[in-house]
């Protein structure tokens, strides 16, 4: 079989939008093109319907009420909100904040910002390289960083480079204990492993439709509405839409994307889970076959094992030593990887996560991100190794005559 090049491993940087979802959004780009907060009219009524169709989609698929879910542009916004909005919400109640230092940009910046504004924020390390539960916190290490003056703990469920699955329902126990809130991004996890938000005990969550096969522009964050009620400053304000949390006209296409997307993503979820991971497996089994010197970053994997309460069932980080990340990629232009997240591409310092782990700045450089998804197969994955085997082969031997 010929492989249709080139070929797209970089499913946790964007996927791909289902065709199944662009047939559902397509007549509200022209037909039912009305802004759902028109009020007055049919075009307005049928967007707010399609709209409430999405809101009750996304609910449904972590557990929650549809009241609950704000829609946002993305988890970029998404985490800002969380983050900088219950800052604002409980600044007099105390301006302490906890995270994980291998948390997302968009995440860690805008914690940096408020320290700038005078609160302060602990970053817990992470498990090393090597360790049982490399990647994850310790939890005894967690319980004892927080404070009467807590007011927020933010930690990602899967992460966006190494996959690592964090303990969110042990993390949320210490939360409800010393009454403090917790946030996480879930940007990576959403349609990709089983998530809901009252097993977890989560109180703000965040995601992207771009992740899950839906179109890029929209997300949601998830802000609990029971036993407490969880509170928080609006960024912005404006005509009041998303009960006062999100001002600005509803992306309607977009959001009944997302809703479509994300029913998509949960009917399939097992079966989908369980080929993406046999996929990895193969792919993972084939660098090391086909490659020396080459070693895995981030939870271990056992292939044709269950390792996905460890790491995300699509991904692989690798470090290929005697090479740089960056040339390697470059010198496969038929094949779509990345050397860690796509939101921070333009920095050229080496991976805050992998240097989390422990790993050595040359290691970090040579260091890739493959992201299995829906679309690919084994095909697909077997062109991945040969390319792949043949650029570090010739890098390799290229370095050795420098």
């Amino acid at each position: 079989m010929t492989v249709k090049t080139p070929v797209y491993l970089d499913n946790h940087s964007t996927t791909a939008v289902d065709p199944r979802v662009v047939e559902v959004m397509l007549p509200f780009f022209t037909q039912q093109f009305g802004n759902a907060g028109s009020s007055s009219h049919a075009y307005g009524w049928e967007a707010k319907d399609a709209v409430d169709r999405a809101r009750q989609q996304v609910a449904q698929a972590i557990g929650a009420k549809a009241r609950e879910v704000i829609f946002t542009s993305g988890a970029t916004e998404s985490n800002n909100l969380a983050v900088r909005g219950i800052a604002d919400w409980l600044g007099k109640k105390g301006r302490h904040l906890v995270s994980v230092v291998s948390e997302h940009r968009a995440t860690l910046d805008p914690l940096d910002r408020l320290t700038r504004r005078g609160y302060e924020v602990t970053l817990l390390p992470v498990h090393p390289h090597g360790h049982a539960s490399t990647g994850q916190i310790c939890l005894n290490q967690f319980a004892d960083v927080i404070r009467d003056d807590t007011i927020l703990v933010s930690v990602m469920l899967a992460n966006n480079e190494i996959g690592v699955i964090q303990p969110l329902a042990q993390i949320s126990e210490i939360c409800r204990e010393r009454d403090v809130i917790l946030h996480c991004d879930a940007t990576q996890a959403i349609g990709k492993m089983p998530v809901d938000v009252t097993e977890l005990g989560i109180d703000l969550m965040s995601f992207s439709a771009h992740k899950l096969y839906g179109p890029k522009g929209v997300g949601a964050l998830y802000v609990r509405g029971r036993s407490p009620q969880t509170r928080l400053v609006p960024l912005f304000d404006g005509g009041a839409q998303e009960r006062g949390m999100r001002s600005g006209t509803l992306n309607v296409h977009g959001i009944v994307g997302f809703g479509a997307a994300v029913e998509f993503a949960i009917q399939e979820l097992n079966p989908e889970m369980n080929r993406v991971s046999q996929l990895r497996d193969r792919l993972f089994q084939g660098i090391q076959a086909a490659i020396a010197d080459c070693s895995l970053n981030g939870p271990s994997i056992k292939p044709g094992s269950d390792t996905t309460d460890t790491r995300l069932a699509g991904n692989l980080n690798m470090t290929f030593r005697l090479v740089e990340g960056e040339s390697l990629m470059m010198s496969m232009g038929d094949l779509a990887v990345s050397s860690g997240s796509a939101c921070t591409s333009a920095n050229p310092e080496p991976s805050h996560v992998l240097r989390a782990l422990g790993l050595p700045d040359d290691d970090v450089r040579a260091s890739l991100r493959f992201g299995v998804g829906r679309f690919n197969t084994e095909e697909e994955i077997d062109f991945a190794i040969e390319t792949l085997a043949g650029a570090v082969k010739r890098l390799r031997a290229l370095s050795s005559m420098a």
